[in-house]
């Protein structure tokens, strides 16, 4: 049994690679030897957001604050809230954020395969993240 007390991984600036706006990462656990999932607690101040991404294995969010957004290349912008669970199946290119006035903080759960939990792509830009908005309003 291993216990992880909270407070004992400092939180971490979201890189401005991977995210616009202001995102803090509380780590959760990582991988080891015998379990593949990797989580975090994301959140994200209003209109902050990650760039597109996949994940090799899928991505389950679990909101637990706020109010946010996430999208599936090709698809509707979706607003999220507590208690929404949300999945990505494998490699399916797609974003995740705070609306344009809340913040929203999420649970992310990802496996590694081979090593790697996500593949980055490029920034959400404040047009397509601008007129998306608009489609769950």
């Amino acid at each position: 049994m291993e216990i992880t007390r909270t407070g004992s991984r400092p939180s971490v600036k979201g890189p401005e690679d991977w995210f616009t706006g202001a995102v803090r990462i509380d780590p959760l656990f990582d991988a080891n030897n015998s379990r593949r999932g990797v989580a975090a607690s994301v959140t994200f101040e209003p209109g902050a957001r990650t760039a597109w991404h996949t994940h090799p294995l899928g991505q389950t969010l679990l909101i637990t604050a706020g109010c946010g957004w996430v999208q599936r290349r090709g698809g509707r912008v979706e607003e999220v809230h507590p208690g929404d669970i949300v999945w990505f199946e494998p490699d399916e290119i797609h974003w995740h954020g705070a609306t344009s006035t809340n913040a929203m903080t999420h649970i992310a759960i990802q496996e590694t395969l081979n090593g790697k939990v996500v593949e980055w792509m490029e920034k959400v830009t404040s047009e397509e993240y601008n007129s998306q908005h608009k489609s769950v309003e």
